[in-house]
Order: structure tokens, then C-alpha cells, then sequence
């Protein structure tokens, strides 16, 4: 969950810190342009490069609320002119774009302004917060062109945000410089993470500067963790805690939260008149544990919602809640307020349960020493259940029972209580709970089509991140959703229609889609015989970790299985005259195996990858990249079909 909905439970009215990306910056004057620039054809710091970023500014002012940006591109190839189409996104909210200005200037100096007005593209829409990206298309831009643009972003004054400078960008960079004015009402403390050689920022109390050359182009591998987290960058925090001390620090917050925590839940007869409309004595704690984990989710959860009106949101914070009585009187909540009454039912229902807060992995690594308590953005609760602890998050929508969201798996929390509380790590769940199983029954027919049907089944965190997904779709563009999806797992052209209506709203483990399909061109004839391949579903596997070389670490957002089990009728007058051998590679995180077999006349296929992987070091790339190549090496593998009675002349 994120930050936005920590600070109005955890953390005092008087703190509001937020966590902006850096790409949400403003905008500076034009800068004069060389001869040198108009000429260039090619950057040798950069061979092959479409384009190169020739200077880029970041001047961000904590004490005025605002933040500058300006940059200028220099396309070098046709391809480069895909830069030209510019988005800048920003949160809706708190935050908005001004003095913005843009202009192409041609090979020959000349030079074009940007007249128009550009427009709003919804980014993403998560949790209440919707990320907006102002775009335009630059005018007139060919081969040769430079193009620049400014823009301020103006944060509203009541607040203060953590920020960071992402250095490294996906085009060479030529110059940069960058510059912070820090808030005087904070305590700003600089991590500096990953700079290239020769960086040497300059800095006092309230001040910042850095300056930069030729920081090379970043390039994004299959599989990597997140991109910001292995560029260049520099993040600043502020807080009100002194202490340098990381086991101090995190104690002094642990309290603080705690008393925080126990406030907010802290109405034990209210939440035990609850728990008995939830729950009956004769209950085990189990089913008591899954009857209050279904109830909470059956609340409106705020922060999954689609963007309300300003009345709405008005009244909202007119009555916020300010314990769970009310998010129990009301029946609604944020997600951080929904698994805080989550924790205070279980309580009353006789559970032993402690509140923790946990980091996010979905965009960034936490690092405890950094000691930046905004970084424990989400909220779970532990429950000792039959001598083992459980991880719970109903705050967040469709998530089933007994999981956490991908991000909150395998990360470090902290665990709060009266002492000053103590880290934990949260559960990974293994391959076998997050599962996509595909079954299908086909026909070939003489030309090579193969049609059929096909039932695929999501079940675990698989379903519960479509689900999440697609929230805010309506029923034909989650029908599209899922037809492409389909189509993404096969590397023929084909026709997908969806023929049911899969469950989109609940938190049930499984989801339940059915498809008809027809793959064009499956089968090829060979002579006077038919061959196609073992693999229908690996096209996904065809292009991953195919290159030589590895620079960063293997991540996957969580472990996953898939298992397919197709029958593929094959024409009257054709007989199976060849089937591939039996494949099984195990590697112990990671296993594979594939089948064909001879059901009475019918093709029978089988095949089953697990990945129980999160972080794999770069330096085992070299033993991945062989496993993925043995499954293609199996997905190639082919069935021979031969016609029952040969029609050769002699």
C-alpha cells in the first residue's frame, strides 16, 4: 500500500512526505546552440546511438516547492525520431506543470516552436492515485534535428517530498547537471547511489550540486530487477530523527509507529461485537482467520477505486477515519486502514496478531541502513497460527487468502510492538501457487490450421494480478486483455475469442477464462508427410535470455508453474508416425519437462515449466540461458504424421 495512506495513520499531521519520482520535474530557459550540435551526425562515446542527450538540467527547489527541468536531444538516426513524441509524467493532485515550452531546431539552424498545448495520458491508476503524462509531438523533426524542452513542476506548499536524481537515462548523456535547495524544516539526509567515475558532488548544509559527462546509455535486460534501482542515482530523504544510528533510528520509529497503531485500533468493544456477526465459538482459528480476512474484503476499499470527484473527496476527508470503529461503522477505508481493522477483528476474535510494517520491491530494493521509515510503505499483519507465522493483507484487493501481493513477498518488515519492534521477513510463496494451466482440445485439419478450444486457469498471485490489472476495465476491453494474452503465447498467427465471463472482482484463487482458437499454419507439410511442433504455448520462451552476455542480476516478480495439457486430433486419413522423447530438466529452482504421447489416434501434449526464482545473480546467467535453451530445443521438437495409405506412383 502506498505512502500516501501511511502518513494519515503512522506518522504526525505535521510530517507529510512523499515519495515523487524523478521524471515529475520542471522546466528552465533555452540554452544557445553550438555549430558543433547542428553538425554532429554520430557520438563515438556512443556508436550506433539513435539519438544522445546533448545537456539535461534538474533544478529542484524544496523550500519554494518547485522543480525544474530542461533537456535537449539530438536525433542522429531515423529512429531517433521516435524522441520527438515527449511524455512527462506527473502525479494528479498535488502536483502540476507550468512554464512549459518546446521548440525543434532544424539541421540549418532554424528554428520551430512548439505551438500547440500539450495533453494528459493516464499512465497508470492505482490505489487512488492516478499518474498522468503531459505528451506532445515535437513539430518538423527529421534526421539531424535538435529538439528541447522545459517545464516547472509546482508542488503544493504544504508539503515536503522525498526525491530522487536518476542520472543514468536510456540515451547517452553528454552533460547534466543537477541542483537541490533543500526544506529548512527538515533533517535531509543524501544517499548516493551508484555514480559514475569522476562524480564529485559538491554539498553543504542546504545545498546541493552535481555535474556530469558522459554518462553511458542504460540498457534494460530480459528480467532485471527494477530499472531505477540499477541506474545512477542520488535519493534524498527528509525526516525529523537525528539518530545515525540504523538499529537506533529504527527503534525510536518502531515506537512511534506502535503508539500510532494502537491508537487507531484501540476499541476492543466495538471490534469483539464485530467479530461475533463474522465468526461462531465453535470456529476453528483457521476458518475464524479466513471468515474475518473474506469480511474485510467485502468493505469498499478506497484506495483501489477509480478517481472521485473533488465533492467526493471532500466529503471523504470530512469524515476520515480516525479508528477502525469508524472504518467498521462505515463499511469503507483505505487499504492501510482495512488490514489495520483486519488486525484488530482478529484480536478480538482471541488471536495472537502484531501490525507490521514491510518494504515494496516492485520499484526499488529496501536497504534498512538507509533509515528512511517511508520506505516501509505498505502495512500486513502476522498472525501466529498453529505454531507457524502468517502474512495477511486484505488492504489489498484481490489477493487471496494466505498470499501477499508479488511486492510484499520476500521483503523486510517491521514487526511493531511495545519494545521498539524487531525486522522480519515476509513468506515467499513457491511456484505451485501461482499457477497458469492451460488445457485444450484441438483439431488439425489437412491444410496445417489447428482449431479447438481452450480452458486456462489462473490461479494465486497469476489471477490476482489481472484481476489488479484490470480493475478499472470494462467488460470488452478485459475480453481484448485476455484474447491478447492468449495470442502472446503462440508464435503463428491466430484467431482468439473469449466465451465466458472469468470472475473479475473477487480475491477466489482460481480465475477461469475459455477461448476459442484457430492457429493458422501450425502444421507443415514435409513430402508426403506432416510435421508441427511439440511446443503450441512457448513463443514467451523463444526470446528470453538469448543474448551471450549478462550485466544485471535475473529477477521475477514471483515464482510461477505452468502446465499445459493439449489433444490434438489429427485428420481421418492420417496416422502418427513419429513422437519426440520424453524431455525432464531439473534444476531445482527451476525444472522443465515435456511429453508427447499416442492417445488411440490423438496427440496427446504435455509440458510444465516452474520457476522458483526471485533474485538470481548475473553470474548464474550462464546456466539459465542453457536451460531456456533446452526448452526451445524441446518446443522445436516435432510430431510426424504420414497419410494411412501412401499415394506415391512408382
Amino acid at each position: 500500500m502506498n505512502l500516501d495512506r501511511v502518513l494519515r495513520i503512522v506518522l504526525p499531521a505535521t510530517l507529510l512526505v512523499f515519495l515523487v519520482d524523478p521524471a515529475h520535474l520542471s522546466g528552465v530557459d533555452f540554452q544557445p546552440v553550438s555549430q558543433d550540435e547542428l553538425k554532429m551526425a554520430s557520438e563515438p562515446k556512443a556508436p550506433g546511438a539513435p539519438a544522445i542527450i546533448l545537456f539535461r538540467r534538474v533544478d529542484r527547489d524544496d523550500k519554494e516547492a518547485h522543480q525544474d527541468e530542461y533537456v535537449r536531444i539530438k536525433i542522429l538516426t531515423d529512429e531517433g525520431r521516435k524522441y520527438a513524441d515527449v511524455e512527462i509524467p506527473y502525479w494528479k493532485g498535488s502536483l502540476k506543470i507550468t512554464n512549459f515550452h518546446a521548440r525543434t531546431i532544424k539541421p540549418d539552424g532554424s528554428i520551430t516552436n512548439f505551438e500547440g498545448k500539450p495533453f494528459d495520458k493516464t499512465i497508470v491508476k492505482a490505489r487512488g492515485v492516478k499518474i498522468l503524462a503531459k505528451t506532445f509531438a515535437m513539430p518538423e523533426v527529421s534526421t539531424g534535428s535538435i529538439i528541447e524542452y522545459g517545464y516547472r513542476l509546482q508542488f503544493d506548499s504544504e508539503y515536503v517530498f522525498d526525491s530522487h536524481w536518476i542520472v543514468s537515462d536510456e540515451l547517452f548523456t553528454a552533460h547534466a547537471t543537477f541542483s537541490l535547495r533543500a526544506s529548512p524544516f527538515f533533517l535531509l539526509k543524501v544517499h548516493w547511489n551508484g555514480l559514475p567515475p569522476g562524480a564529485k558532488p559538491i554539498q553543504d548544509k542546504k545545498e546541493i550540486h552535481l555535474e556530469l559527462y558522459d554518462i553511458p546509455a542504460f540498457g534494460v535486460e530480459d528480467f532485471m530487477p527494477p530499472a531505477d534501482e540499477m541506474k545512477s542515482r542520488i535519493d534524498f530523504t527528509y525526516s525529523r530523527y537525528k539518530e545515525t544510528d540504523p538499529d537506533k533510528f529504527w527503534k525510536q520509529f518502531g515506537k512511534e509507529c506502535y503508539g500510532y497503531l494502537e491508537s487507531f485500533t484501540d476499541k476492543k468493544n466495538a471490534m469483539e461485537q464485530a467479530a461475533r456477526e463474522i465468526v461462531s465459538p465453535a470456529d476453528s482459528a483457521e476458518v475464524k482467520l479466513e471468515k474475518i480476512y473474506a469480511r474485510v474484503q467485502q468493505l469498499r476499499n478506497l484506495s483501489f477505486e477509480e478517481d472521485r470527484t473533488q465533492q467526493e473527496t471532500k466529503r471523504d476527508k470530512e469524515k476520515w477515519a480516525q479508528n477502525v470503529e469508524d472504518v467498521w461503522k462505515w463499511q469503507r477505508g483505505t487499504g492501510v486502514q482495512l488490514t489495520w481493522l483486519f488486525l484488530a477483528l482478529v484480536r478480538a476474535a482471541g488471536m495472537d496478531a502484531s501490525g507490521v510494517w514491510v518494504a515494496s520491491r516492485a520499484e526499488y530494493f529496501f536497504d534498512k541502513n538507509v533509515m528512511d521509515g517511508s520506505r516501509l510503505a505498505t502495512n500486513v499483519v502476522m498472525v501466529k497460527l498453529n505454531g507457524k507465522e502468517l502474512y495477511l493483507d486484505p488492504g489489498s484487493a484481490f489477493v487471496p487468502f494466505g498470499l501477499l501481493p508479488w511486492s510484499e513477498t520476500g521483503v523486510s518488515g517491521y514487526r511493531l510492538d511495545k519494545e521498539g519492534g524487531s525486522w522480519i521477513t515476509t513468506t515467499l510463496p513457491n511456484s505451485a501457487q501461482s499457477r497458469i494451466e492451460r488445457k485444450g482440445e484441438f483439431k488439425l485439419d489437412e491444410s496445417g490450421d489447428l482449431d479447438g478450444t481452450l480452458s486456462v486457469t489462473f490461479t494465486g498471485l497469476e489471477a490476482a494480478s489481472r484481476r489488479l490489472e484490470e480493475r478499472l476495465a470494462d467488460d470488452v476491453e478485459r475480453k481484448k486483455f485476455l484474447e491478447d494474452g492468449v495470442k502472446e503465447w503462440i508464435s503463428n498467427p491466430s484467431d482468439v475469442e473469449l466465451t465466458n465471463h472469468p470472475d473479475w472482482k473477487t480475491s477466489s484463487s482460481a480465475m477461469v477464462a475459455l477461448f476459442t482458437v484457430k492457429v493458422q499454419r501450425w502444421a507443415s507439410a514435409a513430402g508426403q508427410r506432416t510435421l508441427f511442433p511439440e511446443g503450441l504455448f512457448g513463443a514467451p520462451e523463444r526470446n528470453v535470455f538469448v543474448h551471450t552476455s549478462r550485466r544485471f542480476p535475473i529477477y521475477f516478480s514471483f515464482p510461477f508453474r505452468e502446465e499445459d495439457n493439449l489433444t490434438i486430433e489429427i485428420p481421418s486419413a492420417w496416422r502418427i508416425v513419429n513422437l519426440p522423447a520424453q524431455q525432464e530438466t531439473n534444476r531445482g529452482i527451476i525444472s522443465f519437462s515435456s511429453g508427447a504421447r499416442n492417445n488411440n489416434g490423438k496427440v496427446g501434449l504435455n509440458r510444465i515449466l516452474s520457476v522458483d526464482i526471485l533474485l538470481l545473480g548475473a553470474d548464474h546467467y550462464s546456466g539459465l540461458r542453457d536451460f531456456f535453451q533446452t526448452i526451445r530445443t524441446a518446443d522445436e521438437q516435432q510430431v510426424l504424421l504420414a497419410p494411412l495409405v501412401s499415394t506415391r506412383v512408382n
